[in-house]
């Protein structure tokens, strides 16, 4: 039995089945974690989702997830023109998959094992615990009643920096940008969503958010979303998975256990 974590699929249908051939996956003994950003960018995010349904253990929700679940629920929104998950929406399971996919969650924690896991990583201004418990704020509203809302004032870059007092959409996007957008991070937390680059792309007063001392050094914590790290962070308990399936990359799945990785050039 053994537990992988893939990095980011986005749509990347081939490659996927041909890692799961690599790491020899088998959906009676083994777990697949994914880090988010199933879909989107790449040519196949349909048969992407509907496998990822029925093999994932565990999936935190990415980026692009939610842009495609905005497309779904908001009045306001509607796919851009580089989006590649129309044949999603037009699917005949298109309501059974949407269901699925907001029901995933922002972030995982495995306190037994000491894995933190979402979609951009974990902002050093908060413990895994503190994040969890933010986590569950914005998927209760994603799961219920007042999803179509959320959905429509998702997007935005304010308020760019938490603190305990905000409320209503402000609190909920800023928990959600940090757990889904971040990258560059200043010390009191204040995030910056221009620079998508390498860590040399720092604006000023901003590092990598992996860079500042943490609440909780002794946990490991497992994120996509960066393709310009190219995997590595430079700290072996910082495991970064997304190594550019959809630009032309690799798609990684890394063993939850020695933590080695295996890769697969892109198919698409």
């Amino acid at each position: 039995m053994a537990s992988y974590v893939i990095g980011d699929v986005q749509g990347c249908y081939k490659t996927l089945l041909r890692l799961l051939d690599e790491i020899a996956f088998d959906p009676d003994k083994d777990k697949l974690w994914f880090a988010g950003d199933l879909v989107n960018r790449g040519p196949d995010s349909l048969n992407t989702i509907r496998l990822v349904k029925e093999i994932a253990s565990k999936v935190v929700l990415g980026n692009h997830d939610l842009h495609l679940l905005a497309c779904y629920f908001g009045k306001d929104s509607s796919p851009r023109r580089k989006d590649t998950f129309g044949d999603i929406l037009d699917a005949p399971d298109c309501d059974e998959l949407m269901e699925w996919l907001r029901h995933q969650p922002l972030a995982v924690w495995n306190k037994k094992r000491s894995i933190f896991m979402s979609h951009a990583g974990l902002p050093h201004i908060w413990s895994p615990e503190k994040a969890l418990k933010l986590s569950k704020e914005v998927n209760r509203v994603i799961r219920g009643k007042n999803a179509r809302a959320f959905f429509d004032e998702m997007y935005g870059n304010e308020p760019d920096c938490w603190g305990g007092k905000l409320e209503g959409m402000a609190r909920l996007r800023v928990i959600t940008n940090y757990l889904t957008r971040m990258r560059f991070i200043t010390p009191k937390g204040n995030l910056d969503f221009a620079a998508k680059e390498s860590v040399d792309s720092a604006p000023l007063g901003y590092r990598p958010w992996f860079e500042h001392p943490r609440k909780d050094p002794a946990t490991r914590i497992v994120f996509g979303h960066w393709a310009a790290l190219g995997g590595e962070t430079g700290n072996p308990d910082i495991v970064a998975t997304d190594t550019g399936c959809v630009w032309g990359g690799s798609l990684t799945a890394v063993n939850l256990k020695n933590w080695k990785r295996i890769s697969c050039p892109s198919a698409e």
